[in-house]
């Protein structure tokens, strides 16, 4: 369909109500899979849709979801209040995310339309409270749905109509498979249902054979990344895993990159390596290590987790370690370029890894046969002079730090869990002891590495870096002396007598 012919919100026969808050978001015209989903859905089809990540999949079946839950509440009998929306998530950080997404939607219908979220283990109480009051749509992991259907305090069998399965292929790899089965026991025999997917894997297979009937399959025309224009996706081949550690320096230390950076790697081992060697160079990083819970793992506002990682305003994603899958590249490089936001991706690669990373590239490509991931311009020879410091830092990050590292952040974490909180006002010994047990130092920081001497700068980078200034430690003495003497109206005397001046009109 060419774009003059596409097909707007306005036409879609949608509630005024829906359309004023798609027009309050900012959303001109749908993406390529709203448009073909929505017309579809608003039909009564089962769905199974194939589109990346950030291309505007949540609203595609949330848009179609609200509209009939309105339709059928103005023209259809009076019954009784009810869960006739349920979506399924694997996280629940994709749950807040969807969430927000229909509530935000429902901003003119929110008396109309009722949303919860039972995704989160530790609210129980306070979510058997919100389905005693029969929300319109509620939204969850399969395994909260499954427990509060177990516990009763849910109910569908008599009511539900529309079932969305979202990022539907990454629920069995998440070890969800046995609690979605037994789930759809307690579902009734006939059901709208939709299946959203990044990817089209054998998972979604089984999962089509299970929930859907006589689908619909969407398997767009697109590609699964943004375009070049939006999203920039480079290759840099590292003769040693050195370079690797070099480069990453010289990248982050330079502002050769700048705004917020996801680093992968391919285990978590190595994602405390990273840490503690970026560290050395006071570059702040977190880890985020999915042993522990989201607010241990990171705790920038910001955040907000899908397909097990997801930050908003992601300036570039940095592959340190090469992707195992094609699948995983297409997952970390849609961190970036979200919402027609730039991006960048840029992939370090060993030369025994590149015909791997021809396999990634032949399933980008497509039939286009060109290259996807272009060659990084850089001379690494420039950097030359900061191997010393490279290595300095990488020696200072043994299996001892490595381990210790992990260790404080379990530390922190059994001290300030809700969970422990009882066990430990009935056990102060045992808090006792793991507030004043032996303190743990994941690795010496030297702080001289923290700044970059301008004579190891090359010269074309200069202009870059931020100049270092050293800032001498004040005695209370002397801070005292420098606030009083940077007071606009401090005292002064004059022939023995103190005065203190007023300040005078503009």
């Amino acid at each position: 369909m060419e774009d003059s012919e596409a097909l707007g919100f306005e036409h879609m026969g949608l509630d005024p109500r829906l359309l004023q808050a798609v027009t309050d978001m900012g959303w001109s015209r749908p993406t390529l899979i709203q448009e073909k989903a929505i017309p579809l859905a608003l039909e009564g089809k089962d769905l199974l849709a194939r589109a990346r990540t950030g291309s505007g999949k949540t609203a595609a079946y949330a848009i179609p979801m609200l509209q009939l839950l309105l339709h059928r509440k103005a023209t259809g009998p009076v019954v009784e209040q009810a869960v006739r929306g349920l979506v399924l998530v694997p996280t629940k950080e994709l749950a807040r995310q969807a969430q927000s997404m229909i509530q935000q939607l429902a901003t003119y219908c929110a008396r109309d339309v009722r949303v919860a979220n039972v995704s989160a283990a530790e609210d129980s109480a306070s979510q058997r409270a919100m389905l005693m009051e029969k929300p319109d749509v509620v939204v969850g992991t399969p395994s909260r749905i499954l427990s509060h259907l177990q516990q009763d305090s849910l109910k569908l069998r008599d009511s539900l109509e529309l079932l969305v399965v979202d990022e539907a292929d990454l629920l069995f790899s998440f070890g969800f498979e046995e609690e979605l089965k037994s789930l759809l026991c307690h579902l009734p025999r006939i059901y709208q249902a939709f299946l959203m997917s990044a990817t089209f894997n054998e998972d979604v297979q089984a999962l089509k054979e299970l929930v859907l009937h006589n689908p619909v399959t969407l398997k767009l025309q697109e590609s699964q990344l943004p375009g070049p224009d939006q999203l920039q996706q480079f290759q840099v081949v590292c003769e040693t895993e050195e370079d690797k550690f070099l480069l990453l320096y010289a990248l982050l230390k330079l502002s050769l990159i700048r705004g917020k950076s996801l680093l992968f790697v391919n285990t978590l081992e190595r994602s405390y390596r990273l840490r503690l060697f970026l560290e050395q160079f006071s570059i702040p990083t977190c880890v985020l290590n999915g042993e522990l819970p989201l607010r241990s793992r990171a705790s920038d506002p910001e955040a907000g987790v899908a397909r097990g990682i997801d930050f908003h305003h992601v300036s570039a994603v940095l592959n340190f370690d090469l992707p195992p899958t094609p699948e995983a590249y297409i997952h970390r490089a849609g961190r970036t370029a979200r919402a027609n936001n730039p991006g960048i991706v840029l992939t370090f690669v060993l030369p025994t890894e590149q015909s791997h990373l021809g396999k990634i590239e032949e399933l980008l490509s497509g039939e286009n046969r060109g290259p996807i991931l272009l060659p990084y311009q850089f001379r690494m020879e420039e950097i030359e002079g900061f191997r010393y410091r490279c290595r300095d830092a990488m020696r200072s990050v043994t299996k001892q730090a490595i381990r210790e590292a992990r260790l404080k952040e379990i530390k922190e974490e059994l001290l300030h869990s809700e969970k422990l909180k009882t066990y430990f006002e009935d056990n102060p010994r045992d808090l006792q002891l793991l507030r004043h047990d032996l303190p743990l130092h994941p690795a010496v920081v030297k702080p001289h590495l923290g700044h970059v001497p301008d004579y190891l700068v090359p010269p074309a980078l200069r202009g870059l870096v931020r100049p270092h200034k050293k800032r001498k430690k004040l005695s209370s003495c002397r801070k005292a002396r420098r606030a009083k003497s940077q007071n606009p109206l401090r005292s002064f005397k004059h022939k023995g007598k103190k005065f203190r001046p007023t300040a005078k009109p503009s």
